[in-house]
């Protein structure tokens, strides 16, 4: 809609912009180089953020970096994961057909990884995302997966990916210490800070294209405010005021303009 208004080819503040156009926070970049300590090395890592905080931009951005002809990444996210289907759901992406009870399925699993390991010299990497809605049971079955060789060796990179309560209401409690004592990394993704929030907007910008200094100083200002950092929040904010410019026929995003947006638009970020 205002894409041409403002000499656009993109659309900036979509789902829809390339993994490489990403804004990547310094958090962001610690984060992605520690995952990738984890892959080498075969560890258990848990990673969680508040919701829109970009948990999918940093495994895609994570995903993107690993090198194929180094390892193979295995991703689930399933709210209503269980056991069987975990392993069915990774010998699946393997090409193999699970079996029909648990425990075989694990054992085929295993065999398969050690023939990736041994024939390929691969090192597989699993990623579970929103790993906050998962049950016990599930949590439990990767402790009894990362068991492996009388706890020896990892026979895979674990990585789990949720929301906060992941870490602060379901692995701090006492019932999950067997599972929390062995995690070897664990991280938390932060909100942006105010230059942070203008380094996202203008990065997004750049990859539209066309005009770049589009929002003020003081509508940078009530943006962050307002998305308290969030980058899902930012760009609804961001593309509610520039469909608002477009309306109006202005070039400029001012702090008024994003108020009013703010006000009549976008109730739920009061």
């Amino acid at each position: 809609m205002y894409e041409a208004y403002f000499g656009m080819s993109n659309t900036p503040f979509s789902r829809s912009v390339p993994v490489e156009a990403l804004y990547e926070s310094a958090a962001m970049q610690e984060i992605i180089g520690r995952l990738s300590y984890v892959a080498d090395k075969q560890l258990f890592a848990v990673v969680t953020a508040d919701p829109g905080c970009g948990k999918s931009t940093l495994i895609r951005r994570f995903s993107e970096q690993l090198p194929q002809k180094d390892y193979i990444l295995l991703y689930l996210s399933d709210s209503k994961l269980t056991p069987r289907w975990f392993y069915k759901g990774l010998l699946d992406q393997l090409g193999i057909e699970a079996r029909f009870y648990r425990g075989d399925s694990k054992r085929l699993l295993q065999q398969q990884i050690e023939i990736i390991r041994g024939v390929q010299h691969k090192k597989v990497v699993c990623v579970l995302d929103e790993a906050h809605l998962l049950e016990k049971e599930t949590l439990e079955e990767f402790r009894f997966l990362l068991n492996y060789r009388f706890d020896s060796m990892s026979p895979l990179a674990l990585v789990l990916v949720g929301q906060t309560e992941l870490w602060d209401d379901r692995l701090k409690l006492q019932r999950y210490a067997a599972i929390r004592q062995r995690v070897d990394v664990y991280c938390t993704l932060p909100h942006l800070d105010r230059s942070e929030s203008e380094q996202y907007i203008r990065s997004h910008l750049e990859y539209a294209g066309g005009v770049q200094d589009v929002f003020t100083d003081k509508a940078v200002d009530i943006i962050h405010s307002a998305s308290t950092g969030i980058p899902r929040m930012i760009n609804r904010i961001c593309d509610k005021s520039l469909i608002y410019a477009f309306q109006k026929q202005k070039r400029l995003v001012d702090d008024h303009m994003v108020e009013y947006v703010l006000e009549h638009e976008l109730l739920t970020t009061k």
